[in-house]
């Protein structure tokens, strides 16, 4: 079993303060990041074979973020390395429940200029599932580059799933990340989707709406409340968070992902009979992950997990 992640990956520069500004932080913390290299590493965390692919800048940036996901044992043979721009970077900065806002520099950044011809097929066909955000839908040529693999993925009949991933400042407007994200939806066999992102897409809590031909199921997080995962003939299974003091969520929705994708991939043949455990496990994993600051550096292996689970439970 393999996952393989396609897009940003970044580094996460966390403000030291909770409940400022980007503006008004007086420090930050390094941490790696990007929505798609945190559930590659998450997976990976949890015990199972990953992959990456996307591109970072040929700099002290990208080589440091190349290897942290080698450390974690995620595959990065599709990473590219970019002599043409920098590896994105972003400043978060979190409130006093550990929300957060972030401020992006991508003018452009690396990832945004992969191109088709950079998508190493070989890496897609190794893969059991391929997992991408909406972040790479923004810019070309990298929304081809990604398309090219999506349709590589789907003829060869892998287990797709794609997180939505808002984030306006990165769009024009409003109107055009409407549009983009909603794009991403027709590869899709599992859609992750947060409760914020299913209003802005839907303008309720309604999944109908999103259902596309391939989809099989769609999860919808509510942070500390849990998660509710709905299946085409209507039938939906909810389980409750776990209480936890966040001190970032950044990559918990990741996370989420990532144990969703674990869970599916190992019971492939009776997941829809698995999923009230299934569920449960990726809400523990995702809360685990708000502990402390930085996504990938707060992932849980499959054991502190399961030790969470039952401390709490």
């Amino acid at each position: 079993m393999s996952v393989l992640s396609f897009g940003e990956l970044l580094i996460d520069f966390v403000a030291l303060e909770t409940g400022v500004t980007v503006g008004d932080a007086s420090g930050f913390v390094k941490a790696p990041g990007g929505a798609p290299a945190n559930v590659a590493a998450a997976v990976a965390r949890l015990g199972y074979s990953s992959a990456f692919m996307g591109q970072v800048g040929d700099d002290p940036f990208g080589r440091h973020l190349a290897a942290v996901l080698a450390a974690e044992n995620v595959d990065v043979e599709g990473l590219m390395f970019s002599q043409s721009a920098r590896t994105a970077l972003a400043f978060v900065s979190n409130t006093a429940d550990g929300d957060r806002s972030f401020m992006f520099y991508r003018h452009p950044s690396a990832d945004m200029l992969m191109t088709p011809e950079d998508v190493k097929l070989s890496v897609i066909d190794a893969c059991a599932a391929f997992h991408y955000g909406s972040i790479t839908l923004i810019h070309e040529p990298a929304a081809s580059a990604l398309r090219k693999a999506l349709d590589h993925a789907v003829a060869a009949d892998k287990f797709i799933s794609y997180d939505p991933n808002l984030r306006l400042p990165l769009w024009e407007s409003a109107t055009a990340g409407k549009a983009g994200m909603l794009s991403g939806l027709d590869y899709a066999n599992l859609l992750k989707i947060s409760d914020e992102e299913l209003v802005f897409l839907t303008g309720g809590d309604d999944v109908a709406p999103l259902w596309r031909e391939r989809m099989e199921l769609i999860c919808v997080t509510r942070g500390p409340a849990g998660a509710v995962a709905h299946l085409k003939d209507g039938t939906t299974v909810e389980r409750g968070g776990y209480p936890v003091k966040a001190a970032d969520t950044t990559g918990a929705g990741d996370a989420f992902a990532a144990a969703m994708l674990v869970g599916i991939l190992e019971n492939r043949d009776n997941w829809r009979a698995k999923l009230p455990e299934i569920l449960d496990f990726a809400n523990a994993v995702g809360a685990m992950t708000c502990l402390q600051k930085g996504a990938i550096p707060s992932l849980p292996t499959m054991e502190e997990a399961r030790a969470f689970q039952v401390n709490l439970r």
